[in-house]
């Protein structure tokens, strides 16, 4: 997928997900209820395109990420995957794990913050996809399960022995793992995983919600933030604040900043334009 800068994405028509744009939100559904929405090699290359063209995408600055049906997302398709897999080459599957891999790249980087609402099953790689998220809310009947295990692969899959570790802890993250067992929501609110639990049904409403507040903020400032957030992992206290220190410089430079310093003055909230 190629988007010419600054000619967005409102307009995009998804083939294997539902897409829209509203407000400068972005809602993209995985749409497979009957089998609790999997992907397929398809949809993985189309995420991962899609998620790299956000990158060139001013009319969206926020993206939810959530699935049709009661659930959110449960893996890879048995049939039109997992079969398939059994009878490539390495060649070939080693193109195809690096895909899946720059799926969750690109939603490292694209500036845009991710949320996810996770209703029902959020299994093997829509855990993932879940997990490459900026924010997570789940009911108390969400299941989660990086269950690559149960098929005989290792828990180190498009990134879950780096991601996982920070977010809930090492031990906790090789649990689950090593054991592919189910997280369920309460434990995952306690550990970390989850931002916060809805009632069923509820994750999608809660998820605009935060959108709509992450979007009427200073869109530059968040996108550095979420660029730091992804840089400063691997770097020591020192470096990390030399970056800090040049980033917010930089967001000194805008003229959303410029708009905050006036509106304190006249006593007023201030209106982000993202500039």
């Amino acid at each position: 997928m190629h988007v010419t800068p600054n000619a967005g994405l409102a307009g995009y028509e998804a083939r294997n997900f539902r897409w829209s744009v509203t407000d400068r939100v972005a809602t993209l559904t995985l749409d497979r209820p009957e089998k609790k929405n999997p992907l397929t090699f398809e949809s993985y290359a189309e995420l991962r395109d899609l998620f790299r063209a956000l990158c060139a995408a001013p009319d969206v600055r926020v993206v939810v990420l959530t699935g049709a049906g009661g659930n959110f997302c449960s893996g890879g398709d048995v049939n039109e995957i997992i079969g398939p897999l059994t009878r490539m080459t390495m060649p070939e599957l080693l193109e195809f794990t690096r895909m899946t891999g720059d799926l969750i790249k690109a939603m490292r980087a694209c500036p845009q913050p991710v949320i996810a609402a996770i209703e029902g099953i959020c299994a093997g790689a829509g855990a993932m996809m879940a997990l490459a998220s900026d924010f997570r809310y789940g009911t108390p009947k969400t299941k989660t399960a990086f269950l690559f295990n149960r098929v005989g692969l290792a828990g180190a899959d498009m990134g879950a022995c780096t991601l996982l570790p920070r977010l809930i802890g090492q031990g906790r993250a090789s649990e689950l793992l090593f054991t592919g067992r189910v997280l369920e929501a309460n434990e995952g609110l306690a550990w970390g995983f989850y931002n916060g639990l809805t009632e069923i049904g509820g994750t999608l409403e809660r998820a605009l919600a935060l959108a709509g507040e992450i979007t009427a903020g200073p869109t530059f400032a968040h996108a550095m933030t979420k660029k730091m957030l992804h840089q400063e992992w691997a770097m020591p206290l020192d470096e990390a604040i030399e970056h800090e220190a040049q980033a917010q410089a930089i967001c000194m430079q805008t003229q959303d900043f410029r708009r905050a310093y006036e509106a304190f003055v006249r006593k007023e909230l201030p209106r982000f334009e993202g500039n």
